[in-house]
């Protein structure tokens, strides 16, 4: 999956591209997240962390894209937790599917931070653990679910250690129950808002495999009718988060 440092079957960022080639529902699906990323972002330079088969750089031309796993369409291959770009050296940092797989997510955001502009944005799309999505990504997702662990203990960096691990509850833990630590730790990133989204449409497509339950055809006009519903259903049926930080003037 775009962005995603685990992939369900550890395959190349080739075999993405070809699927986002491919399956249409999927790039409606995707290019919904990629266009509210884009309308949730400030003018000036973009950095993609994760940039896994490369799609996002195609809505977002100039974007600096990035991933620890190499791939020609890459600009740099580099660790989120090591960034090698300057201080307050761009406007926006992006991330589909990565944070959930870096493995000490604070050492992640402090680099985004870091490299943030002031006013600048860092802006995320994740799996959301809800009551509804939790059992399917249990049941039908290769990827664990771990609720328990703290998301912001000071961890050290692994050497070699495998990319392809993972943890979905990482994300929905930072906006959740760690918010008001996260906020201690980083004060200089301030949350703009979460939205939770997504019902139907992004399981039954299979994501970045090779069969879907989506007709094309309906992949749009459901996507509209969930973002409408998410205030109804988001926080116990979403199978998706996008949050938004804003770096401090």
């Amino acid at each position: 999956m775009n962005g995603s440092t685990v992939r369900a079957h550890k395959q190349s960022p080739e075999h993405y591209r070809e699927l986002w080639n491919r399956k249409t529902a999927l790039r409606a699906i995707y290019t919904d997240i990629y266009r509210r990323m884009i309308e949730a972002s400030v003018p000036g330079s973009i950095l993609e962390l994760g940039g896994g088969s490369g799609n996002f750089k195609s809505f977002a031309p100039g974007t600096v894209s990035t991933d620890i796993t190499p791939a020609q369409w890459l600009d740099v291959v580099c660790d989120a937790q090591r960034l090698p770009f300057a201080s307050a050296s761009f406007s926006n940092v992006v991330m589909v599917d990565v944070l959930h797989h870096v493995e000490n997510p604070l050492h992640g955001l402090t680099e985004a931070a870091r490299i943030l502009r002031p006013g600048g944005r860092l802006i995320f799309c994740e799996p959301a653990i809800t009551p509804l999505s939790g059992a399917f990504y249990r049941l039908f997702h290769s990827e664990p679910i771990d609720m328990s662990v703290d998301p912001l203990s000071a961890g050290t960096i692994t050497p070699g250690k495998d990319p392809w691990q993972s943890n979905q509850a990482i994300p929905t833990l930072l906006v959740g129950r760690f918010r008001t630590k996260l906020a201690k730790r980083l004060p200089e990133l301030n949350p703009l808002r979460v939205e939770w989204f997504s019902f139907l449409a992004y399981p039954l497509s299979g994501g970045f495999r090779p069969w879907s339950l989506v007709p094309a055809t309906i992949a749009n006009p459901l996507l509209t009718i969930e973002w409408q519903m998410r205030k109804l259903f988001g926080r116990v049926a979403a199978f998706r988060l996008l949050a938004v930080y804003e770096r401090s003037r």
